[in-house]
């Protein structure tokens, strides 16, 4: 159980960053992007960390409010639920 549940964080992290990845190249040539709600909602779903590599590490979404507030907000509700599942389910 608890190696499902490693996959799933891992697989969850690569998609979160590739598509804030995708996104940022759509938005340098001026083409169609991902919407918000969107990159957004895989964060939440446990991509928080794949979320804040991608902001930092590619630049991305760094002035828009939302990101600078939610992404870490997730990050740290991420944290709790996964350490809460580890410590106490597994």
């Amino acid at each position: 159980m608890k190696y499902l549940i490693i996959a799933y964080i891992i697989i969850v992290n690569i998609f979160t960053y590739a598509l804030y990845a995708v996104d940022k190249r759509r938005a340098e040539r001026r083409m169609w992007r991902i919407p918000e709600w969107e990159l957004l909602l895989f964060t939440a779903v446990g991509g928080s960390l794949g979320a804040l590599f991608a902001i930092h590490g590619r630049h991305h979404k760094t002035k828009k409010g939302k990101f600078i507030f939610l992404v870490p907000t997730f990050f740290m509700l991420d944290c709790a639920v996964f350490g809460y599942i580890f410590w106490r389910i597994l």
